[in-house]
C-alpha cells in the first residue's frame, strides 16, 4: 500500500511524547521530515536535547506505530541541526501542556532577556495566578523547571525555552 506524507504525519500525531504523553511527537516538533520512497518511509527526528532519554522510546513507538499501519519498512534520521528549540512546539501543544498542569515556554528562544538576570514571571496552569517562584531549575525531566503557585500553593514544572 502507497501511502502518503499526510497519512504518515497523522499517524505519527497518534503517538504521545514519552514523557508528556498529553502531547504527540507531531505537536512537540520533534518530526522534522518524512520522505516516502516506494516501500519505505524515512522519519527524521530531531532530539529535545542531546542526550534526551526519552529518543530511544520515541524512536521505537515511531516505527511500531508505522508498521502496524502497514508501513513495510520504517527508516529513522536523527537530525541534529538546526537543534530543537520549544519555539518548535505548537500553540494546540501549548493548550494541551497548560491542561496538563505544565506551564507552556513563555516567550520564544529569541528573546534572550533572561541574560540580564531577570526571574520572569511563570503564569501558573492551574490558577492562572502571575504570584509563582522557581523551586529549581530542574523539574521532574531536564527540559522543565519546578514552580510554586504562591497563590494556590500548587507546584508545577514549566517547560523552558530551549
Amino acid at each position: 500500500m502507497r501511502f502518503t506524507e499526510q497519512q504518515i504525519r497523522s499517524f505519527l500525531h497518534e503517538i504521545p511524547d514519552p514523557e508528556i504523553p498529553v502531547i504527540s511527537l507531531v505537536d512537540l516538533g520533534v518530526v522534522r521530515k518524512i520522505t516516502i520512497l516506494e516501500d519505505t518511509v524515512e522519519v527524521y527526528l530531531t532530539p529535545t536535547y542531546s542526550g534526551c532519554p526519552a529518543m530511544k522510546q520515541m524512536e521505537d513507538d515511531v516505527v511500531k506505530t508505522l508498521t502496524r499501519k502497514g508501513v513495510k519498512q520504517v527508516n529513522i534520521h536523527l537530525v541534529y541541526t538546526p537543534a530543537w528549540t520549544s519555539d518548535w512546539l505548537n500553540e494546540e501543544a501549548k493548550e494541551k501542556l497548560r491542561k496538563y498542569g505544565i506551564a507552556p515556554p513563555q516567550e520564544s528562544t529569541n528573546d534572550k532577556s533572561f541574560l540580564t538576570g531577570k526571574t520572569k514571571q511563570i503564569k501558573c496552569p492551574r490558577c492562572g495566578s502571575l504570584h509563582t517562584q522557581m523551586i529549581s531549575q530542574f523539574g521532574s525531566t531536564a527540559c522543565k523547571a519546578l514552580y510554586q503557585c504562591s497563590d494556590c500553593l500548587e507546584p508545577f514544572d514549566y517547560f523552558k525555552c530551549i
